[in-house]
């Protein structure tokens, strides 16, 4: 009788076809793990970044009922003969916020080694309602909180309000913009005096409009017009005003780097 021989094993061009298709499969499935670390990480800052307003939002509201000495200075928040109110930095309105622990402006704010720190937050006043020593001494404030990060022990970021000095913590400055002619478009364009505002914003930067206080988020910063940005929503210009307007924004790290500004935060609050 005969034996046939039998082979039940995989030939090499299917070995191989295999091995392919599983290296492609391998490959799209490693692409996905730095993507869900990336958006890991923005959740977690984001986490994070409501936990700073917070905070920051209850310090403010202690400061302003403290001695007498360290009370707001609300008439500090001026208007112009148009009406609206401009946002003013904290400590133009708080004298003695100069006073304060640096840690306090920085999270988490116990400890006393601010060089091991990441996170730290600045905040804009301006009154939404008539302001008036007598009849109004204590109208609603709007306090926007800017909340971020520090990446780099060394590194320095343009001072407020006009970016030209250097700081050690990130706050925002403010940066000239006029209409692009779309509606969702501006132009950066620097105030009289004022140069290098066009490096101060870039994707993904979050801006806020000195005479509204209303919060925009840059979607894109065209490659061909470099001076003209995206906005993630149609520009209010309303009420008109200067030319060109102003908007605070918080910007890189002198030198360039990574966008520092996490989140911005507004609540209106009265004193």
């Amino acid at each position: 009788m005969g034996l046939k021989l039998k082979n039940r094993g995989f030939s090499l061009t299917e070995v191989l076809l295999s091995v392919g298709v599983l290296a492609v499969g391998m490959i799209f499935i490693a692409g996905v793990f730095p993507v869900g670390i990336h958006y890991t990480t923005i959740a977690i800052e984001q986490t994070k970044a409501a936990i700073v307003a917070d905070e920051a939002f209850a310090k403010i509201r202690l400061y302003a009922v403290g001695n007498p000495s360290r009370l707001i200075d609300l008439s500090k928040l001026h208007t112009d003969e148009l009406g609206p109110y401009r946002s003013v930095e904290f400590e133009d309105i708080f004298p003695a916020a100069e006073e304060i622990d640096p840690n306090e402006f920085t999270y988490p704010s116990a400890g006393t080694d601010i060089s091991e720190k990441r996170y730290c937050w600045w905040a804009l006043c301006r009154v939404t309602t008539e302001y008036h020593p007598i009849s109004n001494p204590n109208p609603d404030v709007q306090v926007t909180v800017f909340v971020c990060r520090k990446v780099g022990r060394n590194l320095k970021y343009p001072e407020p309000p006009e970016g030209r000095g250097e700081i050690s913590w990130p706050r925002p400055v403010k940066v000239g913009v006029e209409d692009a002619g779309a509606k969702d478009t501006l132009r950066i364009r620097p105030r009289p005096g004022a140069s290098g505002d066009e490096r101060f914003i870039n994707d993904g930067s979050i801006i806020v409009d000195d005479r509204t206080g209303r919060i925009y988020r840059v979607l894109e910063r065209y490659a061909d017009e470099p001076d003209t940005i995206l906005l993630d929503k149609d520009w209010d210009d309303t009420p008109p005003g200067d030319s060109p307007r102003i908007v605070w924004v918080v910007p890189p790290p002198v030198g360039g780097g990574r966008n520092p500004c996490i989140a911005v935060y507004q609540r209106t609050m009265s004193f």
